[in-house]
């Protein structure tokens, strides 16, 4: 079975063997032209996630559980009464961008066109909204120009803001096989941190969060200095005279001050990009996450317009995408500042919609994006929302007040896969949705790339397509004739028909040569890049190579981006907190965080700065910390990184209360957006860092998922047969255990040691069931050998003082993960090291590190760097 894999855009094909209930093997599928057989450790590990562990199974209503009739009664008749009492704009639905064109499509046509409101958004809103002003400021449409062959055909590449090593692994390695066959190609960095990223870069250049539209710009007058400007291009562009002029300001040594940069550094940037044709520039989140984030795009699509890097095989402007269906989303309105097929809300468009759908109502102006939409919810504008797939009280910022705001709508409903998130503890109405594997449908990847996500296995309990769970509703509603599908097919014909409805050229997205597709030929349907029309029948690698744009005019416009904002910063909050994701987690670990290997690399919520600022604050590599900004505060790991700016901090984005106590990075993060494209600054708050006091740190396992109680530091890491939980509390920790766990009928072995050490064992018909180790510094035990106990347990008496000890009697601790899909660990490569590898290309050979998705070699690259050095 071919299908697509349900993380990031990069729009991987996989290949899906089903190997009985809940198991399958999953390999990349070597015909996929996003991937060709390559998959990332996330992808590579999704067979381990199809676990029915923590599954909604079944409808709840109020905390009771009832049949899916019954709870899909309760939430039309709640949003009929919300309705009839508080008018359309009373009601929201929040969405994902991991759910399929065709649920995207239903939910859409829902709000704007039977409801009558556009409340409808979703946390691509977190991700793409930036970058969807950027474009349609620039060239007319939401529309990416590139594709993923540029990769391989570009002389120069700029990765602006962006981790593509672990956030796009994929990406990634094809940039890197493309330079070790071309090795004339160069690589930029453009990135506060120093990240895996710039392993293989030939320049990183460490810029002032906030800096990017000063050294764009300041790029732009240098090129139009040195006869840089593709004169060919400005019969095609407005606004050139004006962004020139307000380029001008930026002279080298100004764009140097601005970023933080030595002018060597920026000299040498802009000589690079000056030197080659084919240029290409790869962005994320790093400018999109901003107060500016639409001015930041801008800066660069200005960049490639004047300099004619277009359109052309090996350059463009390319976003990279991190939800897995933004752009399916956006291509059926699925923003609230969208109409469907990319129409947006003039009176026209209104019109055309309507009468497609002939519908009762229309939306006929925007509606609420994510952080004004949930400020309704807060001030009781907006009194029933549904949110689809998605966990906002982790990911929103300002989570607290985000929280509250739940708590306070009347209604709120929650279709999910999963029975316990964050977000559904605030749940009136919960219903349980079908998830990666069970649903058949569309998503487009970051190149307008089309492909299948197949239906494999079974759905468990009452577990529905999101696309009939809204239908059933809008039924209920009185909404028959509009909601009658029977077949997903149905639906992606009839978003294939809008597309082509009434457009003569004059909008990019365009897949009407999709229309006349049987259900057969739907399932059958190969990956395909729109638009796919009569013009294009097979689809579009890249878009603007005729030079003709989608303004009305069929020129591109240029704008003078934003002065750079730098981030203000308190005496109280003296430092700058960055965030994003790390290798192996996806979004808020509903997923990956089911999969003991994939919390083996970062297996705890960590704060990394660099070694100066951790004396400076007094905090210790490896002890807690507690970060504080206006909003709240969150207690994390230290890590010690020398590749951190001065006076900045970096925290992951993906810990929740499921996994850890007081954790999760939006908790500090202050509701602060572009206000073009409402998209948040996610990436700069300040915040100060001080040391979390407590009297002990330990480990506790156990066999049950329960939550501790009492500590002021908890974070949990799944194993195969046990959870291990690192905690940290006051007082004495025997004290602390005794009145957490109960042990009845357990035989216990217990060890003491001076002040709190402290270590307890509890078995139980020969099954070990129990295991604390604590200690006035944290511990330091082989976590590989605990855990394999609980699966394995020691018999004898040896083998039990083994694991009291929290060691093997012989043979060393592997230490900490590596190489997720080879499970290596640190201690390990550096034996191997010692014993004479000395490349990589060694290591794979005699550990197999580093050999299958390749996201480890930056690391294993360090590891090899900090053994030759301590050497020396």
């Amino acid at each position: 079975m071919n299908s697509t894999c349900p993380y990031c855009g990069v729009g991987c094909g996989v290949c899906v063997t089903p190997q009985g209930p809940h198991q399958a093997t999953v390999i990349g599928d070597p015909h996929h032209p996003a991937n060709a057989g390559r998959l990332c450790v996330k992808g590579a590990a999704l067979g381990q996630t199809l676990t029915p562990q923590g599954r909604l199974l079944n409808a709840e209503v109020n905390g009771q559980r009832v049949s899916l009739d019954a709870a899909l009664d309760a939430a039309a008749a709640g949003l009929r009464a919300v309705i009839d009492q508080y008018g359309p704009q009373a009601v929201a639905f929040y969405g994902s961008g991991q759910l399929l064109t065709e649920d995207y499509y239903v939910a859409n046509k829902l709000m704007k066109g039977y409801i009558g409101a556009a409340n409808i958004d979703t946390n691509s809103r977190l991700c793409m909204a930036s970058a969807v002003v950027g474009y349609k400021r620039a060239l007319g449409a939401d529309a990416v120009p590139c594709c993923y062959e540029d990769l391989e055909q570009a002389d120069l590449v700029l990765l602006v803001g962006s981790n593509a090593a672990w956030a796009h692994p994929v990406v990634w390695q094809r940039l890197m096989q493309a330079k070790l066959q071309r090795p004339a190609m160069r690589i930029v960095v453009i990135d506060p941190r120093r990240t895996a990223s710039c392993d293989q870069a030939d320049l990183h250049l460490p810029l002032r969060p906030g800096s990017d539209t000063a050294l764009f710009s300041g790029l732009l007058h240098w090129l139009a200095q040195q006869d840089g400007i593709d004169t060919s291009m400005l019969p095609h562009l407005n606004g050139v005279d004006e962004t020139l002029t307000a380029a001008a300001q930026w002279d080298m040594a100004r764009v140097a001050e601005a970023c933080d940069l030595t002018v060597q550094q920026v000299a040498h940037f802009f000589q690079l990009f000056s030197q080659y044709e084919r240029v290409l520039t790869l962005w994320c989140m790093g400018i999109n996450q901003s107060a500016t984030g639409s001015d930041n795009n801008q800066a660069i699509l200005n960049l490639h317009l004047l300099t004619g890097k277009i359109g052309r095989a090996g350059c463009g402007p390319f976003s990279l995408t991190g939800q897995p269906n933004a752009m399916g989303g956006r291509e059926v309105g699925g923003l609230a500042n969208q109409l469907a097929a990319h129409m947006n809300f003039t009176e026209a468009d209104c019109e055309r919609v309507q009468r497609f759908w002939r519908s009762p109502a229309i939306a006929r102006e925007p509606g609420l994006t994510a952080l004004d939409l949930f400020q309704a919810l807060a001030d009781g504008t907006v009194k029933a929302v549904w949110i689809m797939g998605t966990n906002p009280a982790v990911s929103m910022p300002e989570g607290n007040r985000v929280a509250q705001a739940l708590a306070a709508c009347p209604l709120v409903i929650v279709s999910d896969v999963m029975a316990q998130t964050d977000t559904s503890a605030f749940a009136d109405i919960l219903l349980p949705a079908q998830g990666w594997g069970e649903k058949n449908g569309t998503v487009t990847n970051s190149e307008r790339r089309i492909s299948r996500q197949r239906a494999f296995a079974a759905a468990p309990g009452d577990a529905r397509p999101d696309w009939w769970l809204l239908s059933q509703v809008a039924q209920r509603l009185g909404f028959d004739k509009g909601f009658n599908w029977q077949h997903p097919a149905e639906i992606f014909r009839e978003h294939a028909a809008l597309s082509g409805f009434e457009n003569r050229g004059d909008r990019a997205f365009d897949i009407s040569g999709l229309v006349q597709l049987s259900n057969a030929d739907w399932d059958a349907l190969r990956p395909v890049q729109w638009p796919v029309n009569a013009a294009c029948p097979q689809g579009s690698a890249r878009l603007f190579g005729n030079r003709r744009f989608f303004h009305p005019d069929g020129k591109a416009r240029l704008r003078v981006p934003a002065t750079p904002v730098v981030a203000p910063r308190e005496p109280s909050y003296p430092l700058l907190m960055n965030t994003g994701r790390v290798r192996d987690q996806w979004h808020t670990m509903t997923r990956t965080g089911l999969v003991p290997r994939l919390m083996q690399h970062c297996d705890e919520p960590f704060v990394s700065l660099h070694p100066a600022d951790a004396a400076a604050y007094g905090v210790t590599a490896g002890g807690l910390a507690r970060v504080q900004s206006v909003q709240g505060w969150i207690s994390v790991r230290v890590r010690v990184d020398a590749g951190m700016r001065r006076g900045e901090l970096f925290v992951p984005m993906h810990w929740n209360r499921q996994f850890s106590q007081q954790s999760h990075v939006d908790l500090l993060v202050a509701a602060r957006a572009c206000p073009f494209s409402g998209q948040p600054a996610l990436k700069q708050t300040s915040v100060r860092i001080l040391p979390l006091t407590v009297s002990w740190q330990g480990w506790l396992w156990q066999r049950g998922i329960a939550q501790p109680t009492g500590l002021r530091y908890w974070a949990r890491t799944p194993y195969p047969a046990v959870q291990r939980y690192a905690v940290a509390g006051q007082g004495a920790p025997q004290v602390w255990l005794d009145k957490q766990v109960v042990l009845s009928g357990c035989h216990r072995q217990v060890a003491t040691g001076s002040g709190n050490d402290y270590r307890l064992l509890a078995w139980r018909d020969g099954e070990l069931q129990l295991a604390f180790y604590a200690g006035s510094v944290l511990p330091s035990i082989d976590s590989a050998w605990v855990a394999e106990a609980f699966s394995h347990a020691p018999q004898d008496a040896a083998g039990r003082h083994s694991v009291l000890a929290g060691q093997a009697a012989q043979g060393g601790a592997s230490g900490r993960i590596i190489c997720s899909c080879m499970a290596v660990g640190e201690q390990t490569i550096l034996q191997a090291v010692a014993q004479g590898c000395r490349t990589t290309q060694a290591l794979g050979e005699k550990l197999k590190c580093g050999t299958q998705c390749g996201s480890c070699i930056p690391e294993l690259k360090q590891l090899l760097l900090s053994e030759v050095m301590s050497e020396e």
